[in-house]
Parts: structure tokens; sequence; C-alpha cells
């Protein structure tokens, strides 16, 4: 009895880390696309409507869904970003083909595959591991589906306006789309518009903003002013 116990304590140990250790894998994702996407921070808004082929273009360029085969980044993917089982998921592309509003999306075997697509394919964006490389390919920031939720500002840092465009009276508006982690740290910025010289001032700013936190990362819209105008 007493060497059943033990072998008993040791399986269920065994099976605690190996579960454990598919938990960790399937949280860990990053999503990746090719670097002709003209777009740094995707919404999770954004992102489902792109892999359930609501939306075919972000910012003016042509994206389509990658898709990794059945494991645990897969789950993790369906789970955390489409809120969808895998049989949910088919039926659902199965539709968008029957009535012509879609096609079947690219499915690869593995997170090399993922990326070597994506990496030769326009448009196209996937997902991988954590660990995966993401050589060749552009990796993106995302965000909660509360894009351009308000987030009160604890810490703001002024621009400096670059002494020449000052002397010139070069100025205006730098529109900077900005991912807020929910700790309240800014982890990617994007230009929106504007001076790319005053762009690179007001972003260097903003990266040092700190924000209240939150439940999940947002992503937000800032607007800086360079000048008198």
């Amino acid at each position: 009895m007493k060497y059943r116990k033990i072998l008993l304590f040791l399986l269920l140990a065994a099976g605690s880390m190996i579960f454990g250790a598919t938990v960790s894998l399937a949280g860990d994702i990053k999503m990746i696309a090719n670097s002709g996407v003209n777009v740094g921070i995707i919404s999770l808004v954004e992102l489902k409507a792109v892999f359930l082929e609501e939306k075919s273009s972000i910012n003016g360029t042509h994206v389509e869904p990658v898709l990794e085969k059945d494991g645990p980044v897969h789950e993790a993917f369906l789970q955390e970003y489409l809120g969808r089982s895998e049989d949910d998921l088919q039926a659902y592309y199965r539709t968008l083909v029957f009535t012509g509003r879609g096609a079947m999306p690219k499915v690869l075997g593995s997170d090399a595959e993922v990326v070597a697509y994506v990496a030769r394919t326009r448009g196209a964006i996937g997902y991988v591991s954590g660990a995966a490389s993401a050589e060749g390919v552009k990796t993106l920031a995302i965000g909660d589906g509360n894009e351009g939720a308000e987030r009160r500002l604890i810490t703001r840092v002024e621009p400096e306006y670059p002494e020449t465009l000052k002397r010139l009276n070069i100025g205006g508006t730098v529109r900077l789309r900005v991912a807020i982690s929910a700790k309240g740290n800014v982890e990617q910025i994007e230009l929106l518009g504007g001076n790319p010289i005053l762009g690179e001032s007001a972003a260097f700013a903003v990266k040092q903003w700190v924000y209240a936190s939150a439940k999940s990362r947002t992503i937000v819209e800032v607007n800086l002013h360079f000048g008198g105008y």
C-alpha cells in the first residue's frame, strides 16, 4: 500500500508538470505580420475581424489570416483571441466558402512554416509561440477591444521642439497610436501622421508616459502640437 501511494504521488506530480508546461506554452503567443503590413499595433477587435475575414485591409494595406495546425499554440489562439472552438471556426469558414463571402485561410503545420510563409506573402498575418524566431517578419503589439478608451495619464513628459524646426517655424500636429500595457507603461508607438522629425521627438516623450493601471492592454490615439499656429 505504501508503494502504491508513492507511485500515485509521482504520477500526479508528473502529470501536473506536463499540464503546467502545456498551459505555459499555450499562453505564450505572438502575432506576426509581413513586413509590408502598414501597422505595428493592432487591437483585438481588428485582429478578430481579420481572422474571421470580416476585414481584408488595415490602414489601406491588404491583409490575410494564416492559421497554425492543431496544437497548444493554435488552441490558445482560439481561446484568447477568437473565443471559438476549432469545430466552430471550421464551420464558420465553410459557411463563408459556401455563401461566397470568403475562403478557407492558409493552414500550416509549425511555427517555422508560419514564419516563412508570412515573411514571403504580402499582407499575411499569423501567430506563433512566444519562443519562435520572428526573423524576416514584424511582431505586432496587441491591444484590447477598447481602442480609444480613456486611460488616466499619471506621468506626462513634454516633447522637445527641435530648435531647427522651431526657427524655421515648421510645426503641426503629430498623431500617434499608443499601446498601453495593463500596468500603465507605454509598450509601442506608431506614427499615424505629422512631420517625421517632430514625430520622433513626440514618440520619445510619450514612451516615458505612465498611465493608470487597467484590466487589460488598450490602444489610444495621442495628438501632440508643435508651434503657435
